[in-house]
């Protein structure tokens, strides 16, 4: 090859790079600076969101559901964004020296603490003043409130305890209304098992969905789960009212232990009652099927004046317990507790339309001596020892502890109720006559439609 045609090439091959190098400098400064280039940027590039990839959220204990597609994926900023997307296009955000997180990562994070902050915690809150209460008359529910704990039927002077509802943190708790109640309950039958305060519980139930009106329509139904009046007997074993319109069943059997109760000897009204710690009441065994919601609760019989009196004999494996150490009633009662947790656990995969809750143990407000000692309760100032709850965990850890690990919820009302010692029955009778006070038992309307208002919103 000549030397002059080599010199002309490199000449050419100069020439080509020079200008190639003019020709990327200057896309480039078009494509960083102008400002129509600029545009064509895509909205992720401007906006710290996920990107086109369906990001799947999922569903949550407060209801948070997965994001629409086309929220994820608008390719046009919102309108309250468009000025703030020129400003960025003139004047690009100084590039902060610390590395971003990924668009993923970020959105991930944001929705996990926004899930923390909107779980709703029904056991912790406090207590507020409300006017529009109480939910129904003491005066006027008649049909369904016993005597003795319609405080306005007595001589209590002093009401004040009813003008406040519970107000759990981080959510508001819906405002029960008796026509939604039954609506959402059609077909179906919520049962309540336990001891007294879980029949006041039920009475207190019947009361709010009635509005404490009479309510001839409400029919008895209680010969279909065999609660009649034995002869002799001072009551029946519990009751069942079935509301027509909707087909809604509200029922309660009184079983104060949750154990299954058989007399050694049928034939001999006074013999004693065989306690198996280990095995749930027939009842509750008989009727499981069609309960769609079943609220349990124990605590106040597990004492020796009750088990002597009662003649319970406790049995573990179908014969008398002869284990020195669940002789304890303490130990006695979380046996029971653990048992009837584990077995109705086992029974929920076969019902899964079952809704259950073990309610915690309602506080007593003896001051001063127990029941037959001169105890009383006599304070009539409300929230006198304060108005809110703020633990973690239940106070009653003798039902937490079983429920972990099962499906079984827990209706946590220990720490709410021990904030109001001045609701209880204390001294004042139906009669007017002052005598010992009860102080285990509450006012109707009181407390117990809070421990129903928290299981309604949990249903």
């Amino acid at each position: 090859m000549k030397i002059g045609n080599w010199y002309n090439f490199r000449g050419i091959h100069v020439s080509l790079s020079l200008f190639a190098l003019v020709l990327f400098t200057t896309l480039l400064w078009i494509w960083e600076g102008n400002p129509i280039a600029a545009t064509l940027r895509s909205t992720q590039q401007w906006y710290h969101i996920p990107s086109e990839s369906c990001v799947e959220v999922p569903v949550d204990s407060v209801g948070t559901t997965k994001l629409e597609k086309s929220e994820e994926k608008s390719p046009t900023p919102i309108t309250e964004n468009r000025t703030k997307l020129q400003v960025d296009i003139v004047r690009p955000p100084a590039v902060d020296p610390k590395p971003e997180k990924s668009p993923k990562i970020q959105y991930n994070e944001d929705v996990r603490s926004a899930s923390r902050s909107e779980v709703c915690n029904h056991a912790k809150g406090r207590w507020v003043a409300d006017s529009r209460r109480p939910l129904y008359s003491g005066f006027s529910c008649k049909q369904w409130l016993s005597p003795m704990w319609s405080c306005r039927m007595t001589q209590r002077p002093d009401f004040s305890f009813e003008g406040y509802r519970w107000q759990p943190e981080n959510c508001d708790m819906p405002e029960f209304d008796r026509s939604t109640f039954l609506r959402k309950m059609q077909d179906k039958t919520i049962a309540f098992i336990g001891d007294s305060l879980g029949r006041q519980q039920f009475q207190s139930l019947m009361c709010m969905v009635t509005g404490g009106e009479e309510t001839p329509e409400v029919v008895n139904v209680g010969w279909e789960y065999g609660l009649v009046k034995h002869r002799g007997a001072i009551r029946p074993d519990g009751w069942a009212y079935r509301f027509p319109k909707t087909n809604t069943t509200i029922l309660y059997y009184w079983s104060a232990s949750l154990c299954d109760l058989q007399p050694l000897n049928s034939k001999d009204k006074l013999s004693n009652i065989a306690m198996h710690l280990d095995r749930p009441p027939a009842f509750m065994s008989q009727f499981l099927h069609r309960f769609d919601v079943l609220v349990l609760n124990t605590g106040h019989h597990w004492n020796q004046g009750k088990i002597t009196g009662n003649r319970w004999i406790m049995h573990v494996d179908g014969k008398p317990n002869e284990d020195k150490r669940i002789e304890e009633i303490a130990n006695a009662k979380n046996l029971t507790i653990y048992s009837v947790a584990r077995w109705l656990d086992l029974q929920l995969v076969s019902h899964p339309r079952l809704k259950v809750f073990f309610r915690t143990i309602s506080p007593r407000h003896f001051f001063n001596g127990d029941w037959n000692t001169g105890g009383a309760c006599d304070n009539k100032i409300p929230l006198s020892n304060g108005s809110e709850v703020m633990q973690e965990g239940s106070s009653d850890p003798t039902i937490e502890g079983p429920l972990k690990g099962t499906k079984v919820k827990i209706l946590d009302i220990t720490a709410i109720s021990q904030l109001r010692d001045e609701a209880h029955m204390s001294r004042y009778t139906i009669r007017g006559t002052l005598n010992s006070s009860d102080c285990l038992h509450w006012c109707l309307p009181g407390i117990p439609d809070t421990w129903n208002e928290l299981l309604v919103a949990q249903i």
